[in-house]
């Protein structure tokens, strides 16, 4: 099994995480949790959360194995899993909040399991005005109005599907890309991530039922469950050998081939806007939202600081 820990005195977030996997743990698509005890570690006291092992890794480190991307036979059965589990998260009442790549788990060649639940919400719940998740698949809707609901889930399973075919993510941005830059992309302009012309037809129509801007026209994951992209799925797996196991990345800033400069968020976007001719929230223009966004003292944007890494245990007292 693996074990989640964080010190007894900053552990809600955890517990809180350990209380909706128990209220999913019907769902053999959720990433089951074992139980819980507390310990005394370098004379503090720790809360451990005792988690079903993963012993392949996650759907990053499954992809790069295949080469650094996947055939789309292959993607659509692990899109076929991924939307069961989503229905099932969904019509719990709650939302993700950080679906992507590296908090899909790996069990086996043709099991894979959501993770990582230390961001969701219930449906329509408030969690203040800082922005969370992992930019690279936040909706616009979640930069524009901090609004994430259901279709962000869906938005965010749009970028998981572009990565796994064509190896790159969805929004290409390089190294020394400013954050501001990428979140004014997402948020406030009409732009959308191009989809690769060797897709098939249905891998298209799939990709575009989910990357809608406007979250009241995007399809949900059951309506996406039905799409000819993922039904009649039939596949054969390779043995594919045990991966190496990483911890999922903690920090929004955290995706792959993207650093943040560190010397500066400053946004200069008057041409940008005059470009886009974007439609304003409840800021007064969109220099604002993102200055807001992407000013280190007004946004909180790890909620785990405090979480050690994932260990691995051996124990039968679970099982």
């Amino acid at each position: 099994m693996a074990v989640k820990s964080s010190s007894l005195a900053q552990s809600s977030m955890l517990q809180m995480e350990e209380d909706i996997l128990c209220d999913l743990s019907s769902s053999p698509r959720i990433l089951r949790c074992l139980g819980h005890d507390t310990t005394f570690e370098n004379g503090k006291e720790v809360y451990n959360v005792f988690l079903e092992l993963a012993s392949r890794g996650n759907l990053s480190e499954l992809v790069k194995s295949f080469g650094g991307k996947m055939n789309e036979t292959l993607v659509l059965h692990y899109m076929k899993s991924i939307l069961q589990g989503l229905c099932y998260v969904h019509e719990r009442d709650y939302v993700h909040c950080d679906i992507k790549l590296q908090n899909i788990l790996v069990c086996s060649s043709d099991d894979i399991k959501i993770a990582d639940f230390g961001l969701a919400k219930k449906v329509g719940e408030k969690k203040g005005s800082s922005l969370f998740g992992t930019p690279l698949y936040m909706s616009p809707e979640a930069i524009l109005r901090n609004e994430q609901e259901t279709p962000s889930n869906i938005w965010a399973l749009g970028c998981v599907v572009l990565e796994m075919i064509t190896g790159k993510p969805a929004w290409r941005c390089g190294v020394d890309a400013d954050v501001s830059a990428l979140l004014f992309r997402i948020g406030f302009s009409d732009e959308l991530p191009e989809i690769p012309e060797d897709i098939s037809e249905e891998g298209k129509d799939f990709i575009k039922r989910c990357l809608v801007r406007d979250p009241t026209k995007r399809w949900t994951a059951e309506m996406l469950l039905n799409h000819p992209f993922v039904t009649d799925v039939t596949a054969s797996f390779p043995e594919v050998e045990k991966l190496h196991q990483t911890p999922s990345p903690r920090s929004a800033f955290d995706f792959p081939d993207w650093t943040p400069k560190s010397s500066s968020y400053s946004c200069c976007f008057e041409e940008e806007m005059e470009e886009f001719n974007c439609s304003l929230s409840d800021f007064a223009s969109p220099v604002d939202r993102i200055l807001q966004l992407a000013t280190v003292k007004q946004s909180n944007w790890s909620y785990s600081d405090s979480w050690s890494i994932v260990r691995q245990e051996e124990s039968s007292v679970f099982s």
